[in-house]
């Protein structure tokens, strides 16, 4: 991968000249600063039986946590981290630019200062905490060095915990235990109003009143298990919970030393906004393994899954079938689409019924319904690729021999799914999935998964993932709504992108919902599913409704339009749960997305970030009937610059889709 470094590292003992964005705190111990000197980190050390390494972070001089302990706890051991004294301080400046494939925004920028701080107890057990002070966040990691005391290590827990300095208001995501696919709806509750007894995932935003945004995820997992939050003993406090073993359920984490806990990441911002604009999540992992990134390509694709066997006027009996794949194919060609999937069903498999998802296939072989090298000739002469959908367990089984099939057969990428846990063994998984497949020119997208934590900056061919509740849940209730779509972007997208799947063209208000698998609505307008396009982060975008429902329909233009990868990203405005204004560049384009919850309300979006010049808009907004009729919408242009701000009304549960060019 191309990539453009300036990077200046200084280790700098601070005893001996403290750099002025590093200082040291009342007790002697180390405290840095962002590079805008507007956040900051402190380590301290408290005696007596609650004491041990403790952290405290400030946003503009006021703290969003109080006194928060740090450290481990391991089997037959005791705690690592109470009692514990500094033993020496070095401090570091990082300021690098690189490039990525597929993301947010095309190049990244990784500025931060960084201390780390080694201790010692009495017991000549050392533990050593990174800091890195970001402008839009903090981040640290516990690392146990190889020692006498620590060889072969069994990890219970952790001690750390987050004692937010109020009772500040949270979207906690409730999950029923560690085997989980992280697919719920986010709830509102103060901190001191969390149960003991709830198990919350991340990412996990708060707001603290008067101080700050912040969202609590963690960044580059390796060898070791996922973290969650439960409500800790101090009354605003949540401390860390991982998921455990699945052979030693006892145990988190079993590995030899040295050992080095994920990125514990703390997002902040003045507006909530600014979380999802941040990149710190890839900037906290490794560089790329994958040298050659040129085959690593965004694209949207159409979708078999979705409308439930259904599709009209066609001469062909709809199913998971030849005729029915190539049907999609032409779909995608006249779209110019980059790829289609092709869900359950096409491998060789023992199913009692077509739903029987857990039956282990033969992902080597297809179903005789599914005439592969006819579909494989055929997609190529359309110029579409396709992925392929499989059961985690018969990738498990079949990826040595399958991944450098699917190479020979020219597939695209493959969607993994039902994996639903974050355990030690799996997230070990996950990382041999991604190498295997970059060494055979296969993107992965996971679903049934855990929350991303940046590794796609180090394997770009893991370009999405689910871990959402997403457009799916409509074929079966009324749950993701215009609330949940304006809470998502706040919440579950900090940490990555997101196969929301939307595209659903059968829109309509609540009243008119109803839960079906063939042929399922969509809940809100028209207007708001094509602003999704551009709310929701993912380079593989589904465009997931059957082929003949987009046609004649002026609005499946914006669709085509709208790309799935982008330089540039800016928030406009937006609260979580109620409303969210996304723009995103792409060369010399400009794409506005905004949605709106069951409120109806008007937004205003300057337009100040446009470049020079005169631009074109193409608007796609709530016809002024469209909470009544969710599907009709109005079409206008304008000629707008720099200096305008357009002015735009959502109806309940509605949105707006803009496109800017430059004018010719």
């Amino acid at each position: 991968m191309f990539r453009t470094r300036l990077i200046l590292l200084s280790l700098l003992l601070l005893l001996v000249s403290p750099p002025s964005a590093y200082s040291q705190n009342e007790a002697g111990l180390p405290r840095v600063e962002s590079p805008n000197g507007a956040v900051s980190m402190m380590l301290l050390t408290r005696p007596g039986a609650n004491g041990g390494i403790h952290y405290i972070v400030e946003f503009h001089g006021k703290r969003i946590f109080d006194e928060s302990m740090l450290g481990l706890k391991f089997d037959g051991l005791p705690p690592l981290g109470p009692g514990m004294k500094q033993t020496s301080v070095k401090a570091s400046q990082a300021d690098e630019t690189y490039n990525i494939p597929l993301g947010k925004t095309s190049t990244v920028r990784d500025h931060y200062n960084a201390l780390r701080a080694d201790f010692e107890d009495e017991s000549s057990r050392k533990l050593t905490i990174e800091m890195r002070a970001y402008d839009d966040g903090i981040a640290f990691r516990m690392l146990v060095p190889d020692q006498p005391a620590f060889k072969h290590v069994r990890l219970e827990r952790e001690l750390t915990d987050f004692l937010f300095s109020k009772d500040a208001i949270t979207y906690p995501l409730l999950v029923d235990g560690y085997q989980s696919s992280y697919e719920d709806e986010y709830q509102m509750r103060q901190v001191s109003g969390l149960h003991k007894d709830w198990l919350v995932a991340l990412p996990f935003l708060a707001n603290v009143p008067g101080v700050a945004w912040v969202g609590i995820t963690e960044a580059d997992i390796e060898n070791y298990a996922g973290m969650y939050l439960r409500k800790g003993e101090e009354r605003f406090a949540v401390r860390t919970q991982l998921a455990p073993r699945i052979d030693h359920p006892s145990i988190a984490v079993e590995t030899d030393t040295p050992l080095a806990t994920p990125w514990r990441v703390l997002m902040v911002g003045d507006e909530p906004g600014r979380l999802v604009e941040s990149n710190m999540i890839l900037n906290l992992n490794p560089p790329s393994k994958v040298a050659d990134t040129s085959w690593i390509k965004a694209g949207k694709t159409s979708w078999d899954w979705w409308s439930g066997d259904y599709a009209s006027n066609v001469s062909f009996k709809p199913g998971m079938n030849t005729a029915t794949l190539k049907h999609y194919i032409d779909f995608s060609a006249a779209s110019g689409f980059s790829y289609m999937l092709i869900d359950a069903g096409w491998a060789l498999a023992n199913r009692k019924s077509p739903d029987d998802y857990a039956v282990v296939a033969d992902i080597t072989k297809f179903d005789p319904a599914v005439d592969m090298p006819e579909l494989l000739r055929y997609a190529k002469e359309k110029n579409v690729k396709l992925w392929l959908w499989s059961h985690w367990t018969s990738v498990d089984k079949y990826m040595d021999q399958a991944f450098p099939l699917f190479e020979q057969w020219g597939i695209a990428g493959v969607k993994i799914d039902f994996m639903n846990r974050d355990d030690q063994q799996m997230v070990a998984w996950y990382r041999h999935v991604v190498d295997l497949a970059a060494q055979h020119h296969l993107m992965i997208d996971f679903h049934g998964a855990f929350k991303p934590d940046g590794l796609r900056r180090t394997y770009p061919n893991l370009v999405t993932r689910e871990a959402v509740m997403g457009k799916e849940y409509l074929k079966w209730s009324a749950r993701t709504t215009p609330v949940h779509n304006t809470t998502l972007p706040f919440t579950r997208m900090l940490a990555g992108p997101l196969d929301y799947t939307p595209g659903a063209f059968g829109n309509t208000n609540r009243e008119g919902f109803v839960a079906r698998n063939e042929q399922p609505m969509g809940l809100g307008t028209r207007a708001h599913e094509l602003a999704l396009y551009v709310v929701l982060e993912s380079p593989l975008q589904m465009v997931s409704d059957f082929p003949e429902h987009y046609t004649g329909q002026h609005d499946f233009d914006f669709i085509k339009q709208v790309p799935p990868t982008w330089d540039e990203v800016r928030v406009l405005d937006g609260r979580p749960m109620k409303n969210i204004s996304v723009a995103r560049r792409s060369g010399k384009d400009w794409f506005i997305g905004s949605i709106t919850n069951w409120d109806a309300r008007t937004v205003r979006l300057p337009l100040d970030f446009l470049g020079e010049g005169k631009y074109t808009t193409e608007i796609y907004a709530d016809a002024p009937d469209a909470s009544t009729n969710a599907t009709h919408t109005t079409f206008t242009t304008q000629p707008v610059d720099k200096s305008t701000v357009l002015e735009l009304k959502m109806v309940s549960g509605g949105g707006n889709a803009i496109w800017l060019h430059p004018a010719s």
